[in-house]
């Protein structure tokens, strides 16, 4: 939602407290950030979204007491190393920039839970983010990546990671490290296989994997737990493993438009099956047995 442009306006916010100072500047058309800022006191919230800023003026860094700065939608071309100057930033959200790459120094930024990178021109990250343990959030979405950065692999706190919309052609068998992860987003990338190691992720929730090239999938797939969501669309998968038919916990199964020429009836298992999603699968022998799923299937 877009709010009006105000100096020192104080926000009321349903999750924070009622005199968190907090300054909107969005979809204004700046140039610039007003030095003006500096003068409000334990300013905690900074949102410039959604302008025309190429450059970050070096007074920002010294507003220690923020906790969430959104400079997302903007023309800005780097971070200045002095970003770890405001430690006690919990939300940093720089998506959709030109940065190619961020500071060493974003690493030292301790109390940082939501990190949204998304839509700039990233090929890597460096290695000191693997310090950030209180992360939670991840989005690196629409860049360059090839493969998943190790520093990733490290954030054992991490609940959600989103990579989608890059160039990543393998996952490392080192993702078995996120134990803590729920929600993984790999869609719209050049995958061609998963690692075994990716059962391990036992509190996985969330699995998108659309858009790639993957044929086969896991055959330990059915010891990942908690998982509730699998997304298959648009890949090249032949055959779903027998052990799908242990994810009792899956309420939504889409495997449209694949080449599946049948179907296992471990399926008949998954009693909690909300929404099962065929169509699209030109080879696909629908078997008998698909009437006795008490869920909605598409085919």
């Amino acid at each position: 939602m877009t709010r009006p442009f105000s100096v020192t306006k104080l926000i009321e916010f349903s999750d924070v407290s009622d005199s968190t100072a907090a300054y909107y500047a969005e979809e204004n058309n700046l140039l610039s950030i007003e030095e003006s800022i500096q003068n409000i006191k334990n300013l905690e919230i900074l949102s410039l979204y959604k302008n025309n800023i190429s450059v970050i003026p070096d007074f920002l860094y010294n507003l220690t007491t923020l906790k969430r700065l959104n400079l997302s939608a903007n023309k800005l071309t780097e971070i200045s190393p002095l970003i770890c100057q405001l430690n006690q930033l919990e939300v940093l959200d720089i998506q959709h920039n030109q940065i190619k790459n961020l500071p060493k120094s974003l690493g030292e930024i301790n109390n940082l839970q939501y990190l949204l990178v998304g839509g700039n021109q990233l090929s890597h990250l460096p290695n000191s983010l693997s310090k950030l343990n209180n992360l939670i959030y991840l989005n690196i979405t629409y860049n360059q990546f090839s493969v998943i950065p190790e520093s990733i692999l490290s954030l054992q706190n991490l609940l959600e990671l989103r990579v989608y919309n890059n160039k990543i052609t393998s996952i490392p068998d080192s993702v078995s490290a996120l134990k803590s992860l729920r929600e993984l987003h790999l869609n719209d990338n050049s995958l061609e296989k998963l690692p075994d190691s990716l059962t391990a992720l036992h509190n996985l929730r969330k699995l998108v994997l659309s858009n790639n090239q993957i044929k086969t999938l896991p055959n330990e797939i059915g010891i990942m737990a908690n998982l509730t969501d699998l997304d298959l669309r648009l890949n090249y998968v032949t055959h779903l493993p027998e052990t799908i038919g242990d994810l009792k916990t899956l309420r939504f199964l889409d495997c449209r438009n694949n080449r599946l020429t049948y179907l296992p009836e471990s399926i008949l298992n998954l009693k909690n099956l909300e929404k099962l999603d065929l169509r699209m699968n030109k080879e696909l022998k629908i078997p008998s047995w698909i009437r006795q799923l008490n869920c909605v299937v598409f085919y």
